[in-house]
């Protein structure tokens, strides 16, 4: 193939429409969303729980998904959850987060679990077609108020010699019931402060001690303070 060839193809491929997945548990946004992105993506499929994203991602396989970090569904950690059960595709599948919340532990934690961006709903269509095409090719993109959060987090953990895979172990869920357990609260503040029964706090924190091996809320506080995520 001669090189004017291969440069004429490469063009075409960026020019074409990108093949996407919209998951979001409103059906009003992703209806409003597909409106706007129309003719300028190639919708694949939609999703409104963490069950059906993960199903429609694996039998679809788009170049990007846009995902909501708050879903229902799964175990409930969410778009977190949703990325992380899809991790074995992410060399092929990116994932762009997109979301109301622009509160640093949701950033992190849904960059953690392999997406490679994150922007906030009130972006406008011309740039999120422009963060699709970005993270389908491999880059990351942010809002500007939130690429701060991601390089603190990480600076940090680095920095702490913290390994990443510590906190991979844990869902998004698990992340938030370990930062409020950290912070002082009770079981019942938790379960208030997160819609959860004080049983499936109680779980959480459980499985939260098992796969961090650790034996007590002291030990807990001692490792959320030490990386500074509390």
């Amino acid at each position: 193939m001669s090189e004017e060839t291969t440069r004429a193809a490469e063009t075409a491929s960026a020019d074409r429409p990108r093949r996407v997945v919209i998951v979001d548990d409103h059906a009003i946004f992703r209806a409003g969303l597909r409106a706007e992105l129309e003719g300028r993506v190639e919708v694949l499929g939609e999703a409104h729980d963490v069950e059906s994203a993960i199903a429609v991602v694996r039998e679809q396989r788009p170049e990007v998904v846009l995902l909501d970090v708050h879903l229902p569904g799964g175990s409930g950690g969410g778009g977190a959850e949703v990325a992380l059960a899809c991790r074995d595709l992410l060399e092929e599948v990116r994932v762009l987060a997109i979301s109301v919340s622009d509160q640093a532990e949701d950033v992190v934690s849904v960059i953690r679990a392999g997406a490679r961006g994150y922007v906030t709903k009130t972006i406008s269509a011309d740039d999120l077609i422009a963060a699709v095409a970005t993270v389908s090719a491999g880059d990351a993109v942010f809002s500007p108020r939130l690429a701060g959060f991601v390089l603190d987090a990480f600076g940090t953990a680095a920095a702490a010699g913290v390994r990443d895979e510590e906190l991979d172990l844990l869902s998004a869920r698990e992340v938030e019931v370990m930062r409020l357990i950290a912070r002082g609260h009770t079981y019942r503040e938790i379960a208030s402060d997160l819609f959860l029964s004080i049983k499936t706090v109680e779980t959480h924190v459980s499985n939260v001690l098992r796969k961090l091996q650790l034996s007590s809320r002291h030990e807990l506080t001692r490792w959320a303070e030490q990386r500074r995520i509390v």
